[in-house]
C-alpha cells in the first residue's frame, strides 16, 4: 500500500494539472475570440476585419476542441475558417477596395460608446446571473461526445424539421440571388 501512495499522488496532481491547463486554454481562447471580434468591429478596412474574423473563428474552434466536440471543431476549421473565409477574402481582394473608396465615418466612436452604454445594463445583469449560479466541478466528457455519429443522431432525430426548414430557406435565398443577378444583366 505504501508503494501506491506516491503513484496516486502523481495521478491526482496530473488530473488537476489537466483541468488547470484546460481552464487556462479556455481563458486564452475566450480572450482571443473577444479581441478578434473587437478587431472586426473596430477595423476600418474590410481586409483587416476579415482577418480579425478568421482569428475569432479559429479561437472558437479551439473552444470547441476543449469541449470535446470533435466534429464541430473540424467543421469550424474546414468550412468556416477554410472555405467561407477564403471566398470572402477572394471577394474583398477582387473588389480591390482602397482607403479612399471607403465612406468617411464621422462620429464612429460616439456610436461605439453609445452602444457600450446601452449594452452595459444587460451585461451587468448577465454577470449577476452567472455569479448566482451554483458552483460545480469540472468533469472530463467521455469519448462518445461530439462525434459524427452522435451529432447526426441528434440532428436527424430531434432537429429534423428545423434542419429541413433551413435547407428550404437557403434554397429560396439562392434562387432569389440568381433571379436578381439575371435581372441586373438584362438591364
Amino acid at each position: 500500500m505504501k508503494l501506491l501512495v506516491p503513484f496516486l499522488k502523481k495521478t491526482i496532481r496530473k488530473g488537476a494539472l489537466d483541468i488547470m491547463v484546460a481552464e487556462w486554454l479556455f481563458t486564452a481562447f475566450s480572450i482571443v475570440a473577444v479581441l478578434g471580434s473587437a478587431g472586426l468591429v473596430l477595423s476600418r478596412h474590410p481586409m483587416n476585419g476579415a482577418m480579425s474574423l478568421i482569428i475569432t473563428i479559429i479561437s472558437l474552434a479551439g473552444l470547441y476542441a476543449l469541449l470535446s466536440a470533435k466534429l464541430i471543431f473540424a467543421l469550424q476549421l474546414i468550412v468556416y475558417a477554410g472555405a467561407i473565409m477564403s471566398l470572402m477574402l477572394f471577394i474583398i481582394m477582387f473588389l480591390n477596395i482602397q482607403i479612399k473608396d471607403l465612406p468617411e465615418e464621422k462620429g464612429r466612436f460616439l456610436y461605439l460608446i453609445g452602444g457600450a452604454v446601452l449594452i452595459s445594463p444587460f451585461a451587468a445583469f448577465l454577470i449577476k446571473v452567472v455569479k448566482t449560479l451554483p458552483e460545480s466541478q469540472t468533469t472530463i466528457i467521455g469519448n462518445g461526445f461530439g462525434g459524427v455519429n452522435e451529432v447526426g443522431l441528434v440532428l436527424f432525430q430531434e432537429w429534423l424539421l428545423p434542419f429541413e426548414i433551413i435547407s428550404i430557406l437557403l434554397l429560396v435565398a439562392l434562387l432569389g440571388a440568381v433571379v436578381l443577378a439575371g435581372k441586373r444583366r438584362l438591364k
